[in-house]
């Protein structure tokens, strides 16, 4: 979804470096003086919504299991210098495991690889590192299984009649919008190379470059009936430009997300459908891994934990299970 930055801090920059300071140069090992474990949260960004959520996930996990939180995060998605930064400052503060949502899914590896080597645990939420043996563990949505329920979803929905299709990615070559899209295929029941995708287009997830790739869709090729979206930015950008050309009411887009303000938009009608996902449990899953690895003598977590993916719509569809966007609004991102 990198040029170099220095890492934003979310808990400020003076209060981490008077951490580290007092910390000294820490192993990776356990509480040191009889203080509390050290966990490390560094995610993509620290505006986005989703990465808010996240970090309240981990919060709430620290303080139940009490520890002590240190959170980081980059500029902007795709600032891997600030996060190569954070990750270096958390493991000389001595934390005992850190949690990343990778804004580069190959460049950050070498810093993972170097954390683990001093004892680190590194689990890798949301975005998996590649390879994603080079970290512990990954806590994340099932991201081919989020695509093929609103693939499932429009075919049921669409009732059989002839579709031309809009996809509206991620960007070349990134994990998440390569599963995404393909989980979307699959479901649709369609390969890859059907006549029926008429349009694909990268919006790197941005709202406006959602609608802008719709506009550039919508001219190549005007009778687009079903649009899959990446994200629900990328899909209320592309609500944009068809509500612009007067198809609102005759275009049914499909995303995945599940967020608040993804959630209102299905609830209004903007959105059919969409996969819901949990940031919040993610971070929470990786605090309490990590607490009890270091604290009670646990099994260090390994391998993939799938956090859960649910279908949100109001327009249910045989064959199709689904929750309404009253549960989605109650759970969004939790």
């Amino acid at each position: 979804m990198s040029r170099r930055a220095r890492p934003v801090l979310t808990i400020g920059a003076v209060g981490l470096a008077l951490s580290l300071a007092a910390c000294g140069s820490g192993s990776g090992g356990g509480s040191q003086s009889g203080g509390k474990v050290k966990v490390g949260l560094i995610t993509k960004t620290d505006t986005n919504p989703y990465f808010v959520k996240m970090k309240e996930g981990a919060e709430q996990a620290a303080k139940s299991s009490d520890v002590e939180l240190s959170t980081a995060a980059g500029k902007f998605d795709g600032d891997n210098a600030s996060q190569v930064t954070a990750l270096e400052n958390m493991v000389a503060s001595g934390v005992k495991g850190v949690l990343i949502t990778p804004n580069d899914s190959k460049a950050i590896v070498p810093a993972i690889q170097k954390a683990r080597a001093k004892g680190v645990l590194v689990i890798a939420l949301d975005t998996p590192p590649e390879p994603q043996s080079a970290v512990d563990a990954l806590f994340a949505t099932d991201n081919v299984k989020a695509g093929e329920l609103i693939g499932a979803y429009a075919k049921a929905a669409m009732g059989g009649k002839p579709v031309k299709i809009a996809t509206l990615d991620l960007a070349p070559g990134v994990s998440v919008g390569v599963q995404r899209h393909e989980g979307f295929i699959k479901g649709f029941g369609i390969s890859a190379s059907d006549p029926s995708i008429v349009c694909s287009q990268d919006t790197g997830g941005d709202q406006a470059k959602g609608q802008t790739a719709m506009e550039n869709c919508l001219q190549k090729a005007p009778d687009i009936n079903l649009v899959y979206a990446i994200n629900e930015p990328a899909a209320l950008g592309a609500y944009t430009a068809i509500k612009a050309k007067g198809r609102d009411k005759d275009v049914m887009i499909v995303a995945i997300d599940g967020g608040c303000t993804g959630v209102q938009a299905v609830k209004d009608g903007k959105i059919a459908a969409t996969s819901q996902q949990y940031p919040l449990k993610m971070a929470a899953d990786g605090v309490k891994a990590v607490a009890a690895y270091a604290k009670d003598g646990g099994k260090k977590a390994s391998g993939y934990t799938d956090t859960g993916v649910q279908l949100i719509t109001d327009e249910a569809q045989t064959g199709t299970e689904s929750e309404d966007t009253g549960f989605g609004l109650k759970n969004c991102w939790g």
